[in-house]
């Protein structure tokens, strides 16, 4: 199993999209836990810890970012 922390920052048009809700219904087999979050507004970002498979991990990130999150890593 492998484990990374990412902080995902999300733009305004994004902010009413369940973004973390479809990423567990899509990538079921991957633990998601959110560490942190800040959300106004304007803005808001989440440090979520991803726990799985490599590859199901960098899969996820890929479609983190297709979606329109920006994908900062934090560690690995």
């Amino acid at each position: 199993m492998a484990e990374q922390v990412v902080r995902l920052i999300y733009p305004p048009a994004l902010l009413n999209t369940p973004i973390i809700n479809l990423l567990i219904r899509t990538y079921s087999e991957l633990v998601v836990n959110i560490i942190r979050a800040e959300v106004d507004t304007n803005v808001g970002w989440l440090e979520v810890q991803l726990v799985g498979n490599p590859g199901l991990i960098e899969s996820a990130i890929s479609w983190l970012r297709e979606q329109g999150v920006e994908v900062n890593t934090l560690s690995a």
